[in-house]
């Protein structure tokens, strides 16, 4: 052939440079709808569904004759040029014999068998059935019978095969003597071998595959040279390629139409391969989307367009190649548009490899299997799908537990399922990529794709069953992810006097703005000259009142958003650096302590219960929340932190305790440990916990008889899942995850259940101790657990009044049945305690319409209740994280106050669930009655519920007040003579310079 192989290229790159958007104007695909959405406006369609596919759905496998049978010159086969093209380039990576499937195409049925397929993709070889390419020498009788005797077992087992006729191992003979697919010769010559395998195979085969992804053929064989034949031709003749590849696919599926489908009623199409494209930009603007519809027209539309759609190529590929791209005669439109009975379609990483940077290309690559389902839907008309390859590699060490193919395989299959049912997308099989390990074409032998690992260095090739092929069977058994009883919304209520909540982190002072009233002594003389001015009456001073928590303002704004919410409690933090400066009593902020207890009275004439928070570490360097001196002085790895921590909960328990209930030492210690892990996190973590010791044994002997609060700490409790389910070392990993996470912070105070044998407290778990003893003798770590004294085990035993969680996600996943599982986790360890959730809540980037925090607070209350109902966890608590955006991460449930703070659509929910406490059979359950404390503040409710009505009333009173007196006044003025008008201003207030007093000097 004329062209030759260049050094390898980045193939993408060159085609997205030469597919660019450069302001043409392309015509509307409905496609281009999936970009132009709202950033962050998630939906309960977007999360992991729980349902199955419909009945009849093929489950399959697939495999490709060159990458797995081998045996490249046995039984009268002759070369393909792939053989040819990897001979050349090395001896090691050549698939001479690969996966043996050729020999061992029994054992591969098997395989199938095993995971309960119900149909198997591969390819015939086309250069084993006719060793030349083409049929004037006749077939080779040997390799006809080979795939004769596939087919028949295939059948027999129950197993429809799926067959391609072209899957890239073209015969070399072709290539060498008319050039390969740049002769359009090889139209005919295929149709010639597609007529011969439709006659000798097709009254037992349903399924037809012409040849699967062309684009690959023409891009990477023909122009970058990445794949055989290894050319680098011009564009032009890479169109060309393309051009006649899809020629030679028409011309085929006429064939079986005239010829074999009346008799044989089997279904023919063409496998497309293509990728994911998202902007790098999270707001999709009009160009953004015009680049990513571009390269989806350039890859997967390239073929489709002209089969799947109107005949012809995208127009933006031929307004970006203009003269390049061959065209198509009105005739040949109509013969090439339609020629596929089904949309077969290719996902995975041979289309693109995400490491490829395209950044400069505005774009980014997503394995988003769901969009691209959806982008054929909205392109072409809803056609029906087969999905005939998807999967992922793993690297060729991993052997058969290849978790990360479980993760992908697990995603990819979910996406099928929403696209089916969420969008109606007509998808009626799905092929899992491959059944076998094999050569992986320009990677050789050193990635793996298969269910079943291959030791590509015995002779006997057994196959072995991988973790993956383990799940995937369990989802054809499933026929998809059915839900359980567990997954089901229960029906019920949570008990009277349940805490419905809203938590904060650290509560922003803000002493302005402040409306002082009433605090200025002078009095002032107005109008003495007729200027209007006011002037103070030398040595007169009168009295004024204190300073009352009316004059922050920003308190009274901030339980504004906070009532709407319906919410009966609400949990902020102190900020320790604020009220304690250097760390110690030497100077302390009364003003801070002063909004503090405003802010917690205010919040007790609204009936809401404060929790606080004495210590809420910033989890950010260099402070972690700690006053300056105290972190200078080595933090939490100096025992000194302890007792300063000790005089700060002191100063506050006397200060604000009176009217806190509630209190929480310090958020978190768990995560606040990981903070040291250069240093020593388990000393860090020891301080932690004999500071909150200390803490509460204070308040235990000082303060708990006149006050009466509950005292603990909050722990961030994810739940985790095994990565891989099917490897008993990931489900100890899993256990060993919550001991280090939960255990080691709340053992020490309450004991536990260990290894079926109580465990009394005082002491951290023994399997924590014996873990790290292992690490240490084998040399992975030099990190012990500190031992408690006889004397800090009596005082850590029972000195926690309630557990406090915050839970948010599982891990690597938003699952709300993980909610579940730690409250079930917790009850059963440490024998059925008080438990709260301190914080809960998910980051929704939608401004207003926050569905996915709507989704969340439905969905994880649900989990609470079958907690609390189903399994008995005494659950007393919810508080939703949290009130308000600040920055970073959108958790709030109002937006951030810089932008004119409203409430998001998730206030509404929230406070509905909590107007019902929970989900009860009617639309309305028996309400609580109201608590001693409510009852007698009726009144309370009454003022501050009006408030705003009650201060205009007051305000017409008094100004029809003084405008009685005013008149009278004048009256006397007339009658009397010269008068004087003295008057008192409220400085600073709204009726500051008007007269507040008016009387006769």
């Amino acid at each position: 052939m004329a062209c030759v192989r260049p050094p390898s290229v980045l193939a993408w790159g060159l085609l997205l440079i030469l597919c660019r958007c450069d302001g043409v104007t392309c015509l509307t695909g409905e496609g281009r709808a999936l970009w132009l959405h709202q950033p962050g406006a998630l939906s309960k369609s977007q999360l992991f569904l729980r349902d199955t596919f419909p009945e009849g759905f093929l489950w399959g496998a697939g495999s490709s004759a060159f990458q797995t049978e081998g045996s490249w010159d046995r039984d009268g086969k002759g070369p393909s040029i792939w053989d040819h093209f990897t001979h050349s380039r090395s001896p090691e990576a050549v698939a001479d014999t690969a996966s043996d499937g050729y020999r061992l195409w029994g054992e591969d049925v098997s395989a199938l068998k095993h995971i309960g397929a119900s149909s198997y993709a591969f390819s015939l070889s086309w250069s084993r059935i006719f060793p030349n390419g083409t049929t004037s020498g006749g077939p080779n009788a040997v390799g006809v019978e080979h795939y004769h005797r596939l087919i028949a077992r295939l059948k027999q087992e129950g197993i429809e095969p799926v067959v391609t006729l072209f899957h890239w191992d073209l015969p070399l003979a072709l290539q060498e003597d008319y050039g390969g697919w740049h002769n359009e010769s090889l139209v005919d010559i295929f149709d010639e071998y597609a007529a011969f395998c439709f006659r000798t195979y097709g009254a037992r085969v349903k399924y037809w595959i012409t040849m699967h992804n062309p684009y690959l053929v023409a891009w990477q064989g023909y122009r970058t040279g990445l794949h055989a034949p290894g050319g680098s031709c011009s564009p032009n003749a890479t169109f060309t390629v393309a051009h006649n590849l899809i020629r030679a696919h028409a011309k085929v599926w006429h064939t079986y139409n005239s010829h074999f489908r009346p008799s044989q009623q089997g279904h023919v199409s063409i496998t497309l391969g293509s990728h994911w494209m998202q902007p790098l930009r999270r707001q999709s603007s009009l160009s953004d989307v015009e680049r990513c519809q571009e390269s989806l027209e350039a890859v997967l539309g390239w073929f489709a367009e002209p089969i799947h759609g109107g005949g012809d190529y995208p127009t933006s590929l031929k307004q970006q190649n203009p003269g390049l791209l061959p065209e198509f005669t009105e005739a040949e439109k109509q013969q090439v548009r339609g020629t596929a009975d089904f949309f077969a379609l290719s996902f995975g990483p041979n289309n693109l490899r995400p490491e490829l940077a395209l950044d400069r290309f505005g774009q980014q690559v997503s394995l988003d299997l769901r969009k691209a389902l959806n982008w054929i839907r909205l392109e072409y008309g809803n056609p029906r799908v087969l999905i005939t390859e998807n999967g992922w590699f793993s690297i060729a060490t991993i052997g058969t537990q290849d978790t990360v193919a479980i993760y992908l395989m697990k995603r990819f299959i979910n996406q099928v399922l929403q696209a089916v049912v969420h969008d109606g997308v007509r998808v009626f099989g799905y092929t899992a990529w491959s059944l076998v390990d094999g050569f992986d074409w320009t990677y050789g032998y050193t990635v793996r794709s298969g269910l079943f690992y291959v030791d590509f260095k015995s002779p006997a090739r057994a196959r072995v069953p991988k973790t993956s092929a383990k799940f995937y069977r369990q989802v054809i058994v499933d026929n998809g992810f059915p839900s359980s009883l567990d997954t089901r919304d229960i029906r019920g209520q949570f008990p009277c006097g349940f805490h419905w909540g809203v938590a904060d982190s650290t509560l922003q002072v803000r002493f302005s703005p402040f409306s002082p009233q009433f605090i200025d002594p002078h009095l002032y003389r107005w109008n003495l000259t007729g200027d209007g001015a006011l002037r103070p009456v030398a040595g007169v001073q009168l009295q004024t009142r204190g300073a009352q928590c009316t004059d922050f303002l920003a308190i009274q704004k901030h339980l504004d958003l906070l009532r709407a919410t319906g919410a009966d409690h609400y949990r902020f933090a102190l900020n320790w650096s604020l009220i304690l400066p250097r760390g110690d009593l030497s100077v302390v902020n009364k003003e801070a302590l002063r909004y503090y207890r405003c802010m917690i009275m205010e919040l007790m004439k609204r009936s809401i219960q404060p929790m606080v928070t004495l210590y809420f570490p910033t989890h950010h360097p260099p402070l972690w929340g700690l006053p300056a001196p105290l972190h200078s002085a080595g933090g939490w790895l100096n025992r000194s932190t302890v007792e300063a921590f000790l005089d700060y909960c002191k100063l506050c328990f006397r200060e604000l305790g009176p009217w806190v209930p509630l209190w929480i030492t310090i958020n978190e210690p768990n995560r606040l440990s990981q903070a040291y892990n250069a240093s020593d996190p388990y000393k860090a973590a020891h301080h932690l916990i004999l500071a909150h010791t200390a803490a509460w044994r204070l308040y235990d002997r000082e303060f708990r008889a006149q006050q009466g609060a509950l005292v603990s700490f909050s722990l961030h409790a994810d739940w985790a899942e095994p990565a891989n389910p099917f490897l008993e070392t990931d489900a100890i990993a899993t256990q060993r995850f919550l001991l280090f996470e939960l255990a080691c912070f709340l053992d020490p105070f309450l004991g536990g259940q260990e290894r079926d044998r109580a465990h009394e407290g005082g002491d951290y778990p023994a399997e924590v101790r014996e873990y790290l003893q292992e690490k240490n003798n084998l040399g992975l770590s030099r990190s012990s657990l500190p031992h408690f004294t006889e004397s800090e085990r009596r005082e850590v035993l029972g000195a926690l009044d309630f557990i406090a969680i915050n839970h948010f996600t599982t891990r690597l996943a938003l699952v709300p049945g993980g909610l579940r599982r730690v409250l079930r986790w917790v009850k059963e360890r440490y024998r059925e305690p008080s438990i709260f959730i301190t914080a809960s809540g998910v980051d929704d980037q939608a401004s207003r319409d926050d569905q996915l925090r709507q989704l969340y607070l439905t969905s994880y209350l649900q989990e609470v209740l079958k907690a609390h109902q189903v399994d008995g966890v005494n659950v007393r608590g919810f508080y939703a994280w949290k009130l308000q955006d600040r920055h970073g991460p959108q958790f709030g449930l109002f937006t951030s106050s810089h932008y004119q703070s409203g409430p998001k659509a998730s206030v509404s929910v929230y406070r509905d669930i909590i107007a019902h406490r929970g989900y009860p059979e009617k639309d309305l359950g028996r309400s609580c009655e109201r608590s001693d404390a409510q009852a007698t503040c009726a009144l309370c409710d009454t003022v501050v519920e009006n408030g705003p009505l009650l201060f205009f009333g007051v305000c017409i009173l008094l100004t029809l007040t003084m405008l009685t007196t005013v008149i009278v006044l004048q009256t006397r003025r007339k009658k009397r003579g010269t008068r004087h008008v003295l008057s008192r201003p409220i400085a600073g207030g709204r009726g500051a310079g008007r007269p507040f007093a008016i009387w006769r000097t």
